[in-house]
């Protein structure tokens, strides 16, 4: 079979001198265009001026759960029940499209200890599978409203450091497609199973586990602004950040 083509991204360029990158991946049915606004909205913050965003576009393919309707997505949903067998093919795949990505802004200089990857949805699942079992241990990883994949076999899959890389996971507590009972199961097997500590002050590293009531499939002002302070706390300014007078053109 022949090699999947590369991803086609959006880069939003850092505001000053770049000196780290977010990585974030979109949900079923959308593109990197449907969260360009966050992070045009996050780059203006002085304390996030050194980040360039760079925003995937999945592959577009047919998803089982929605008729076999083709549209993009980074693998085959088969229930939106999420009780089904999952699209391992698929995940993998898309988290080596996901990996080579982050490789090739590991080559053009930024250390993996100043990249973020997250996503929402589909996109947090695939945040997920690619930062915990690749072999480049990232600043941190964002999950919104997602789930851990490959359950079963999750745990062989992941890396040495996968203990040590800190998460945010953020969820709905009424989402009625993810459902709150995934993200609490998929949680407890971060922090009982692979190790993760689970942040317990502000400044801990591990697990930060964020709910909020009233949220349904979707992000909301508050989760969002809980999501930039983590960022900021994952991608500190530096002094070679302070130091830079003008972004590059990256």
């Amino acid at each position: 079979m022949a090699a999947a083509a590369a991803l086609k991204c959006i880069t939003v360029p850092s505001t000053a001198k770049h000196t780290a990158t977010v990585f974030f991946v979109h949900g079923l049915g959308d593109t990197g265009h449907g969260w360009k606004p966050v992070a045009d909205m996050f780059r203006t913050d002085p304390d996030l001026a050194h980040v360039k965003w760079i925003l995937p576009h999945s592959p577009t393919r047919s998803v089982t759960a929605n008729m076999g309707i083709e549209m993009p997505s980074w693998f085959d949903i088969y229930s939106f029940g999420f009780n089904t067998d999952e699209d391992e093919t698929g995940m993998l795949q898309s988290a080596r499209l996901i990996n080579q990505l982050i490789t090739d802004e590991v080559n053009s200089g930024t250390d993996p200890s100043r990249i973020v990857l997250g996503g929402f949805s589909q996109g947090a699942t695939m945040s997920l599978l690619t930062g915990l079992t690749g072999e480049k241990k990232l600043a941190g990883i964002a999950v919104l409203s997602g789930w851990l994949p490959l359950r079963s076999k999750f745990k062989s899959l992941a890396s040495p450091h996968a203990s040590s890389i800190p998460v945010f996971w953020g969820h709905g507590m009424v989402d009625p497609l993810v459902k709150f009972q995934f993200c609490k199961d998929s949680s407890e097997f971060l922090t009982k199973e692979l190790g993760i500590p689970l942040v317990e002050k502000p400044g801990d590293k591990g697990l930060s586990y964020n709910l909020y009531p009233s949220m349904g499939h979707t992000t909301n002002q508050k989760e969002l602004d809980d999501l930039r302070a983590w960022i900021k706390n994952a991608l500190p300014v530096t002094k070679a950040d302070s130091e830079g007078e003008s972004a590059p053109n990256s």
